[in-house]
């Protein structure tokens, strides 16, 4: 009862989920990502081993064809399931159950794939894809918020709307941004309100964390509050809102 993108930035290497439902915490369940390793959406009659076992499997090296065929293959309920992965090489793979509730179908393209299950038409995977290729220029977390505007727009979950989530995984076991609206009658727009806010500060902080590479991370605040402190003087000044109530990027 979703829809849901799942990419590799070809440019960084950066990993991303993003999904809507007309279900309750969307975000808790689908979304599944290891830094350097891969990421993963289980969705329809959702199956979280699909998540935590598939990025074990990642990790060892196996391809997400492989993937698919080892998961499903142990699992009786599989056709009732919905799957799409990609490594961190950009190989990827989708699987949508024989007895997924219509409409139900998937995508795969170059480091990205769309997958949905009760949605409201195949345009809702169609379109999320088109937009998504459509902004190869912008911001990773922008393209990936603006595909899911565009596959609403197109009629998204036939059930209504409930919940989204957006999660991006740098280089690092943990997210570089994790933003959730569990139960809310705009989820996508609160997503894009969550985005907006954590530019202020939070993205800024993120920068600084600890490592694998550098275990101590940044903790000087200073280049952090300059960096604040330039982009709230440059709102003021142009007389632009708070980024909290930042508009979404123009459609595509």
């Amino acid at each position: 009862m979703t829809w849901s993108i799942v990419a590799r930035d070809p440019q960084t290497g950066h990993l991303g989920v993003a999904v809507a439902s007309r279900f309750f915490a969307v975000g808790a369940a689908v979304p599944h990502i290891r830094g350097r390793v891969g990421a993963i959406a289980t969705q329809a009659f959702v199956s979280p081993l699909y998540g935590t076992d598939g990025l074990v499997l990642l990790a060892e090296g196996r391809t997400p064809e492989e993937i698919i065929s080892v998961l499903t293959a142990r699992d009786d309920g599989s056709q009732q399931r919905q799957l799409h992965l990609i490594d961190a090489a950009g190989r990827n793979a989708a699987f949508t159950g024989s007895r997924c509730i219509d409409w139900a179908g998937h995508i795969v393209d170059d480091n990205v794939s769309v997958a949905g299950n009760m949605l409201a038409g195949p345009q809702v995977i169609a379109e999320t894809l088109r937009v998504y290729k459509a902004l190869a220029d912008a911001p990773f977390a922008e393209r990936l918020l603006a595909a899911m505007d565009a596959g609403e727009a197109a009629g998204g979950d036939k059930r209504g709307k409930q919940s989204a989530a957006l999660v991006i995984y740098r280089d690092q076991d943990y997210p570089w941004l994790d933003i959730r609206a569990d139960d809310h009658p705009d989820p996508l727009a609160e997503l894009r309100r969550l985005y907006a806010v954590a530019q202020e500060r939070y993205l800024h902080v993120a920068q600084t964390m600890p490592t694998r590479e550098n275990p101590h991370g940044l903790t000087d605040r200073t280049e952090i509050d300059r960096k604040i402190a330039e982009l709230e003087a440059a709102r003021i000044a142009e007389g632009r809102p708070s980024p909290s109530f930042a508009t979404p990027l123009k459609p595509v």
